[in-house]
């Protein structure tokens, strides 16, 4: 049994130090505030990220909106990570939708810093714009923060 605990250990560091080379995978949860949409959101969800190569990852993620009709926002944003060692900054822009009201689609705009707490472990936090294709709308700022665990 403890031959095969410290198997699985070793694998999981092995996988983890090469999470920054192209095709390492990340997910995690995300706690978020909408603000901006006429009362402030609470939005609690996870996100997935892909480095597909050394510097560009993409990162789609599904959102629960807490208000008082429950919604979804789904987006799905691309990042180029400025990677500094321990932290690392990203500006991002994507799609999203949500239904704040009425569904809708829009795109995002932001960025965000990430910051190496452990091999396989990271904390991240971001901010984006989310203007919307519709006209009735005020259009969403969200600040978020997350874990991530690399594989």
């Amino acid at each position: 049994m403890k031959k095969i605990l410290l198997l699985a250990i070793a694998a999981i560091f092995a996988v983890s130090a090469s999470a920054q080379e192209a095709g390492g995978w990340a997910l995690g949860p995300r706690l978020g505030i909408y603000t901006n949409t006429g009362d402030t959101v609470l939005g609690i969800g996870g996100m997935a990220r892909y480095r597909f190569a050394s510097n560009w990852r993409v990162e789609p993620s599904i959102t629960a909106l807490l208000h008082e009709h429950c919604s979804l926002d789904i987006s799905c944003d691309a990042h180029y990570v400025f990677d500094m060692g321990v932290v690392r900054l990203y500006p991002a822009v994507g799609l999203t939708a949500n239904d704040i009201g009425k569904w809708a689609a829009g795109v995002n705009v932001g960025g965000g810093v990430d910051f190496n707490v452990a091999n396989i472990f990271e904390m991240t936090a971001g901010l984006k714009w989310s203007p919307m294709f519709d006209d009735v709308r005020k259009n969403p700022v969200t600040i978020s923060i997350g874990a991530m665990f690399k594989f």
